[in-house]
């Protein structure tokens, strides 16, 4: 498998090609990354594919590879060829949009945002954080395995388990591919890895690459600052709509900031989500 960039597609197939020892046509390919030309040659992108060969040269020693270790193929594997399908370009921007694959999906991720709050609500109990250096150092082994067989170019994998949850931070050349555009491809792999992470070791995540998920709380940090002004002259107070991660950071910054108040995960007849804060809480305990 290699990854390759070149300045247009038609000469990233010929560079894999070339470097597959096969014909374009016996590639079979993943674009990571359309090029584009750019406005007065700034911001110009180069194409980057992800190539391998359609059929392997020598079939009897590969056949034989694959029997040995079909049984005791890793999850890292399975997840690996989950990350390389998943964010394919295409997939994501041209043949459906945000909306079409938020329907597809929408089941398999509510329900992983779900247990993202239900985990939120059962840590408000102030206690000594449990941290796990046994757990945290599989975690990273496991994840650095995994970029490893995805080919994206990852050189920072970083673990920390404290309180059932696994603070992971990523950085690398290829960071950026990982994030996308508006962070689509973020929240793709942080459903992915959770599924992974919780069904091995029940763990819940909380995914940084590079800086974005700073710069994500920082955004909503901003943003709540309306949101915090109402609730405090008229005892109550929603946000907008928020996708993906961002309601998740939403409603921790919330109940940071207003901790007898009830704030809470809403969702919409059109199936987006909001936080509200009111005094709910309260006078269930009245």
């Amino acid at each position: 498998m290699k990854k390759v960039e070149a300045p247009t597609l038609e000469e990233a197939y010929e560079l894999a090609a070339n470097e597959l020892s096969c014909s374009v046509t016996e590639l079979q390919y993943t674009v990571i990354q359309y090029p584009t030309k750019g406005v007065l040659g700034l911001f110009k992108k180069n194409a980057i594919i992800v190539a391998t060969h359609k059929t392997p040269s020598i079939p009897v020693q590969p056949n034989i590879q694959k029997n040995t270790t079909t049984t005791t193929a890793t999850l890292e594997e399975e997840v690996a060829h989950e990350i390389i399908s998943s964010l394919k370009e295409d997939d994501y921007e041209e043949n459906t949009s945000m909306g079409e694959l938020s329907e597809v999906s929408k089941p398999q991720t509510d329900d992983i945002i779900d247990s993202f709050f239900e985990s939120d609500q059962k840590s408000n109990v102030v206690n000594e954080p449990e941290v796990d250096v046994e757990l945290a150092q599989s975690v990273e082994e496991s994840l650095k395995h995994l970029f490893d067989l995805s080919c994206f170019d990852i050189d920072v994998v970083e673990v920390d388990v404290v309180d059932n949850t696994a603070l992971i931070f990523i950085d690398g050349e290829d960071a950026a591919l990982l994030i996308g555009k508006e962070g689509y491809r973020y929240n793709a792999l942080s459903y992915m890895l959770f599924n992974w992470l919780h069904s091995k070791y029940q763990l819940y995540i909380k995914l940084e690459i590079a800086e974005f998920l700073t710069s994500q709380q920082e955004m909503i940090r901003n943003y709540i600052q309306p949101v915090i002004e109402n609730v405090e002259k008229y005892g109550k107070g929603k946000t907008r709509f928020l996708d993906g991660i961002l309601v998740q950071i939403a409603l921790e910054q919330l109940r940071e900031r207003f901790p007898d108040k009830y704030v809470a995960i809403k969702t919409a007849k059109s199936g987006k989500r909001f936080v509200v804060i009111n005094e709910f809480h309260k006078k269930l305990h009245v």
